[in-house]
């Protein structure tokens, strides 16, 4: 009976195969026995596994190359900065901190809250109506981004600030009938008013078109099977459209606050004492284009800086649950086998 037995250990010994299937991943494995040595896995389809915890890394000297010729140029600029007289470095420290420069700073900051909140209020109703199955509705939307998108900025502030030249006076009541209030357009239309209008208006037309995207990226199926739940529209919009579209919505938005504090700057054309025009105005009486210039970039960027954190941290809080939690990256991936063959074998 013994001898029976011995042909069954003589193949286990000799390195019979053995097939199986890995509970973990549902992937099927082919190999040896531990005591002749090890086999080969093989994934979905018969096809062999790579193991890349052993990889060697690629080489890439061009990206040697690259990083010198950057490094070279940054020093240039450094000392260009820093040997070049004319930029007058002196007069840019002055005048950084002065106060005059700070009140244009903070009429900067409000022109762009309040632009970017009308922008953001027009372009969800913009969005809806573009959206709704009312063709009126719908194409008096798509009229008014065609036209707001079509027209430059600029021109819209310069016609918004002398709108008294069409109308002289403003006045609300019947249509062909009894006017109830009357006011003066030049005493109505300030430069703020102006600014307001003319970059609110016409950030609500791209406002209008990002969170019309936002909306459209989410599946249809969502609201569908929030409705046969029995969800009214209003709570499966705030409950389930609207946070999966935030993180399509938040980006570009965020780009937009940082386009809408740089077209600030245009209303320096009407008046307006922004950090650009109370900058100009200085060097109008000082000569010194260039280092107050110098001082308006500075703010600018940090200021623009302070934004780009700001929106990075409010992605990340919409993007959780977005993507799983895996490994990015060969070298990532590389460390997740080697810590998984690593645990198997122990």
């Amino acid at each position: 009976m013994t001898g029976a037995h011995r042909p069954a250990e003589a193949g286990r010994t000799a390195g019979t195969e053995t097939t199986g299937t890995d509970e973990t991943t549902g992937t099927e494995t082919t190999g040896t026995d531990e005591m002749t040595g090890t086999g080969r896995a093989t994934g979905a389809g018969g096809l062999p596994e790579i193991d890349v915890a052993g990889a060697a890394r690629t080489r890439h000297p061009l990206r040697w190359v690259a990083s010198i010729v950057l490094l070279v140029l940054a020093a240039q600029l450094v000392s260009l900065l820093v040997t070049n007289p004319n930029f007058q470095w002196d007069v840019v420290g002055r005048y950084v901190n002065a106060q005059l420069i700070g009140q244009g700073i903070a009429t900067t900051l409000l022109l762009t809250v309040i632009a970017m909140a009308v922008g953001v209020v027009l372009g969800v109703l913009l969005a809806v109506g573009r959206l709704s199955e009312n063709p009126v509705a719908r194409g008096a939307c798509g009229l008014y981004v065609w036209f707001f998108r079509g027209t430059p900025v600029l021109v819209q502030l310069v016609l918004w600030y002398n709108l008294s030249y069409l109308l002289p006076e403003i006045s609300f009541g019947v249509p062909f009938g009894p006017e109830f209030v009357t006011a003066d357009t030049n005493a109505l239309i300030t430069p703020l008013l102006a600014a307001i209008l003319g970059l609110g208006l016409n950030e609500g037309a791209y406002m209008a078109e990002i969170i019309r995207g936002g909306l459209m990226s989410v599946d249809p199926g969502q609201s569908e099977a929030a409705a046969a739940l029995g969800m009214s529209d209003a709570r499966t919009f705030r409950r389930i459209v609207l946070p999966q579209a935030m993180r399509f919505i938040i980006p570009p938005t965020g780009s937009q606050v940082i386009s809408m504090l740089k077209a600030t700057s245009l209303v320096s054309v009407i008046a307006l004492a922004d950090l650009l025009y109370t900058v100009q105005s200085i060097y109008n009486r000082t000569f010194q284009t260039i280092p107050l210039l110098i001082v308006a970039c500075v703010w600018y960027l940090v200021i623009t800086s302070i934004l780009y954190v700001g929106q990075s941290f409010i992605e990340r809080h919409y993007a959780r649950g977005a993507t799983r939690n895996a490994p990015q990256g060969f070298w990532a991936f590389a460390a997740l086998r080697r810590r998984r063959s690593t645990e198997v074998t122990s």
